[in-house]
């Protein structure tokens, strides 16, 4: 029972990690061809076994290759749970000798900058992360390592400024960088969600990190983790979400994942065209 319970759990999780994405077509695809595999190998097919056991047996390095991105956010998944992860209060009971590092600071420049850009439909894609410096995207752009700023962070925003174009990723309180590269996901979003969107639910997905997004179109705040997304937010509201998730407090269950979003946006338009 225990066996089959872990079994169930991990394959849940696989799941999780593929819902919305194009790799649970291709991993349908495989069971087909798996089911197919076993059924013509009971009716004794030896020339279609053997061909489709040629394919099965180079099956696991295909998968490996082919759901990199998703071997990556699942092990990303363990070690954020992992005993000695950040974010565990058993990593304090090991190493009790180390003190914790407090990934605070004051985030008023970064309300107050959102404001700005928002009321004047700026664009604006910021990584705040409270882990780790994000040194693979940070050197995709232009290191600044420079004090967090709401002066700075309007200049950086600016349509006319050569480092608009791209994110800024703010750890400890610094800018580490602007104009970064940030990866895109490869999930089904809401129509409504652009590239800058796209990036930030991409960055959540590969990383620990929240994404403050500013809309062009409507000046709208959003902010994203794990993949899923708060949209149309007040600037109280995401003071309140940057503050728990820096004071490591739980905030995944303020998120809503996409096809849930998709879903209530529906509902809304139904009941209006009713009414």
């Amino acid at each position: 029972m225990v066996d089959i319970a872990l079994v169930a759990a991990l394959l849940y999780q696989v799941y999780k990690l593929l819902k919305g994405s194009v790799a649970i077509k291709i991993f349908l695809g495989f069971l087909s061809i798996y089911l197919i595999y076993l059924l013509v190998r009971a009716l004794r097919m030896e020339l279609l076994s053997s061909i489709l056991g040629q394919f099965m047996g180079v099956g696991v390095i295909a998968a490996i290759i082919i759901f990199a991105p998703e071997i990556r956010k699942f092990l990303l998944l363990i070690g954020k749970s992992s005993l000695l992860s950040s974010d565990n209060i058993w990593r304090d009971a090991v190493f009790f000798w180390r003190k914790r590092e407090n990934g605070t600071f004051n985030i008023s420049p970064i309300i107050d900058a959102s404001k700005i850009l928002a009321g004047s439909n700026t664009g604006a894609l910021m990584v705040i992360s409270k882990s780790t410096e994000l040194k693979f995207y940070a050197e995709s752009g232009d290191i600044l390592d420079a004090e967090l700023s709401k002066r700075l962070l309007i200049a950086i925003f600016n349509k006319y400024s050569p480092l608009h174009d791209g994110a800024v990723i703010i750890h400890n309180g610094k800018i580490k960088a602007a104009r970064c590269i940030l990866p895109v996901t490869e999930r089904e979003v809401p129509a409504q969600f652009g590239l800058r969107h796209r990036a930030a639910i991409g960055m959540s997905e590969a990383t620990d990190a929240i994404v403050l997004v500013v809309s062009e179109e409507t000046g709208q705040l959003s902010i994203t983790k794990n993949g899923k997304v708060l949209h149309n937010m007040s600037f109280q509201e995401v003071r309140e979400t940057i503050n728990d998730y820096l004071n490591n407090e739980e905030v995944d269950s303020k998120f809503e994942d996409l096809q849930e979003y998709e879903l209530k946006k529906k509902r809304k338009l139904a009941m209006t065209s009713k009414t």
